[in-house]
């Protein structure tokens, strides 16, 4: 079951992106990147097993936020790429505050849900300033080395449109693996043993490989999507 709905998820946030870029320009995956960051904070507090491995059940919608900032940087440029990070961390820094704000009311004599909230969000300041500093990096540097990987093909070939799947799978591994390594070490170190963190780790490693992997037809078809959008205003 778990492996069934991983697969739905990433069919459903991979569309949601592409959708929302279709139907609204960049402002849409502006949204999105939002939306993404926030959510994935609070998913990543679960840990799930699927396809023999132990992971956070955050790891895809966070790997849509790198799929974001790739067709920004390929449709829209660097400016807007980074962009899109600098609205992933004021949402994430906008949650923080009003969930710990949630925290500090004193409850109705009637209220049942304030103790599930509060099981949820004491647990949430480490996790999300770990994601802080791990998602400003690991975006950061996945939009640099794009555009850095975007350089490198077009100077050797001679041809700007060429190598998208290159550019795409090159920064995104790369950065990634720094996302995965640094997130599990801050987020979870002296939280569990050193065997779970290794399995945490290798899994949402895994993971982000084939996302990273399944996002580049969408990024072939935003940028289809963007051509001919262009096409068309000029005529």
């Amino acid at each position: 079951m778990n492996e069934l709905l991983l697969i739905i998820s990433v069919v459903f946030i991979y569309g949601v992106v592409l959708l929302a870029y279709m139907l609204f320009g960049k402002s849409g995956l502006y949204a999105v990147s939002a939306v993404a960051t926030v959510f994935a904070n609070i998913e990543v507090l679960i840990l799930v097993k699927a396809f023999g491995l132990e992971q956070t059940l955050g790891n895809v919608l966070f790997a849509s936020t790198f799929l974001i900032t790739d067709i920004l940087s390929e449709c829209e440029g660097k400016k807007a790429a980074n962009k899109a990070v600098y609205i992933g961390l004021f949402a994430t820094l906008f949650f923080l505050g009003l969930s710990a704000s949630w925290l500090c009311y004193v409850p109705s004599e009637n209220d049942t849900l304030l103790p599930s909230f509060r099981a949820i969000f004491t647990a949430t300041p480490r996790i999300v300033c770990a994601s802080l500093i791990v998602y400003v990096v690991s975006q950061i540097f996945d939009v640099w080395l794009y555009h850095k990987w975007w350089s490198f093909t077009e100077k050797k070939f001679g041809d700007k449109k060429k190598f998208l799947w290159l550019r795409n799978n090159g920064s995104t591994l790369v950065s990634q693996l720094i996302n995965s390594l640094l997130f599990t070490v801050l987020a979870f170190a002296g939280t569990y043993d050193f065997a779970t963190l290794m399995s945490i780790f290798g899994s949402g490693y895994v993971i982000f490989v084939f996302t990273s992997l399944l996002d580049t037809p969408i990024l072939y078809l935003a940028r289809r999507h963007k051509m001919r959008k262009t096409a068309l205003l000029g005529q």
